[in-house]
């Protein structure tokens, strides 16, 4: 374990100094992002002066929902952004030379992916969305809260990371997945920064069961906020996200190691 925090450490290091190199540019990049996900954000705060609520959310509360996604995102950037990429790895030959070092597939993939500029960007945003609604929400915060809200930020972190482990696994077969990504993720990261209860069933459905992005952010929400929304699923759901995140990454990882004996080399 020693080795391998200090490994983290060595590449953190290095992929510091590689994005900071042209440190002007570097800074920029990190605005741009910050900048980019917070636009949607103040046009959701501009809609609300006139709307006030989302099926009773008021803003405060989407804030609070939209800091869950931003920060475990941020979270998720430094240690799956190489998941996160994957078919680009293959696509290259990139992924050869890592088989043939001295250390495990995945702990190498883990470790040495950190994408530290966009970490920053989303990152800065979650904290900055958590601090100005956690105390405006009606919360009340105490050690065992404090303790369950760093649990469901961990879990969300790693229901993400398996869905690109799953994704990761899928280009050992077909190599290209970024339509499915796009499909799958992004598009759906799109719906979860709003209220599950505002869309159809199908929606919900995906969601919940394909990819459980309700299970990063509204879920976790829900156990925060109590919305009377919640009374259209069942209350266990709130309480489950630790076993999601950790059943779904133990899914992916077995997913994985299946898949892996079908890679085949694409070249450079």
């Amino acid at each position: 374990m020693k080795d391998i925090i200090s490994l983290f450490f060595a590449y953190a290091r290095t992929g510091l100094k590689t994005r900071f190199q042209y440190k002007l540019d570097s800074v920029i990049s990190t605005f741009a992002v910050f900048f980019r996900e917070a636009a949607g954000i103040i046009a959701m705060y501009l809609a609300l002066l006139k709307f006030d609520t989302i099926n009773n959310w008021n803003i405060d509360e989407l804030l609070f929902l939209f800091s869950l996604i931003f920060i475990t995102y941020g979270i998720f950037i430094v240690f799956f952004m190489a998941l996160r990429d994957f078919s680009d790895w293959i696509k290259h030959g990139v992924f050869d030379r890592v088989m043939l070092r001295p250390r495990g597939l995945l702990t190498q993939l883990v470790l040495c992916g950190a994408d530290w500029l966009a970490a920053f960007g989303h990152g800065t945003l979650g904290i900055i969305l958590f601090i100005i609604s956690a105390n405006r929400v009606g919360i009340e915060w105490n050690f065992g809260m404090a303790v369950y809200y760093i649990v469901v930020v961990i879990s969300g972190v790693l229901i993400q990371g398996a869905v690109f482990l799953f994704f990761s696994a899928i280009s050992f077969y077909v190599v290209e997945t970024n339509s499915l990504k796009e499909i799958f993720y992004w598009n759906m990261r799109k719906f979860a920064i709003y209220p599950l209860s505002i869309y159809n069933k199908f929606i919900q459905s995906i969601l919940i069961f394909v990819v459980p992005f309700a299970f990063v952010n509204y879920f976790p929400a829900q156990f925060f906020l109590r919305k009377a929304d919640m009374a259209a699923y069942p209350e266990w759901m709130m309480y489950i996200s630790p076993i999601v995140g950790v059943g779904l990454y133990a899914l992916a990882y077995a997913f994985w190691r299946f898949s892996l004996r079908y890679y085949k080399s694409a070249g450079n």
